[in-house]
């Protein structure tokens, strides 16, 4: 089985020593496993996330496993399976540079980094929108590190990312703290070829069998920490 993902993105996917690693990698070996087939993994390296699909329908991979967040714009190119895990957005902030801001209602003024086609995108053009925000920065999607940079450096002043990204991105470096989570609910899940119900209905069988025997929990639990819960739990 084929799985695209778009790389580096922790702790949902990421390359180290000895492999990529993370929870949509540990995830999807298992189902494939459960499916008897083979895993491959096919890095996506555009710039704008939005265009991982299109690997999809060009036959790259057969499926995406990338940490997605389920959107009707996306329902429509792909099809998913049944929704992961539950997250949202979150804030980071560089506490030295900004010490004042502890939530997206207090970025009046202020520019609000995101990455290209990330869910994070349309959430923070709203906030300028309606002038609660200055603008928006948007980085190419790879690089979340600059943007990161950035918020010590006056690129940007706050950084929106779902909470597991931005969770695993504070730990060594000090200065930055996630002062904010929970912006949005968003539901995630992996995306196959439109049309593609065989495979869908295969992933989502195997899905709720591990569901079923708490191995997903336990993957959301090790991987995505309090930044995500299983579907099951959204209220």
């Amino acid at each position: 089985m084929r799985v695209g993902a778009a790389l580096p993105d922790p702790p949902f996917e990421f390359s180290t020593k000895d492999g990529p690693a993370g929870f949509d990698i540990a995830l999807m070996q298992r189902i494939a496993g459960m499916l008897g087939r083979g895993w491959e993994l096919v890095p996506y390296t555009g710039s704008d996330f939005n265009g991982i699909f299109a690997g999809l329908d060009d036959g790259s991979y057969d499926c995406v496993a990338s940490g997605t967040t389920i959107t009707p714009g996306r329902e429509e190119i792909a099809d998913f399976c049944t929704p992961y895990a539950i997250s949202g957005q979150s804030l980071v902030v560089d506490v030295l540079s900004n010490p004042n801001v502890r939530g997206i209602t207090d970025l009046k003024g202020l520019v609000v980094g995101v990455q290209q086609g990330n869910t994070s995108q349309p959430v923070a053009e709203k906030l300028v929108a309606d002038n609660r925000a200055a603008r928006v920065r948007v980085y190419a999607y790879h690089e979340i590190e600059k943007a990161l940079d950035d918020l010590s450096s006056g690129g940007c002043d706050a950084f929106m990312k779902l909470a597991p990204v931005t969770a695993w991105f504070v730990r060594d470096r000090p200065r930055l703290a996630v002062v904010e989570t929970g912006i949005t609910v968003e539901r995630l899940g992996i995306c196959v070829r439109k049309g593609d119900v065989v495979l869908r209905h295969a992933i989502d069988r195997a899905q709720a069998a591990l569901a079923a025997d708490g191995t997903l929990t336990a993957l959301i639990k090790q991987w995505l920490g309090a930044g995500a819960m299983p579907p099951s739990s959204d209220a």
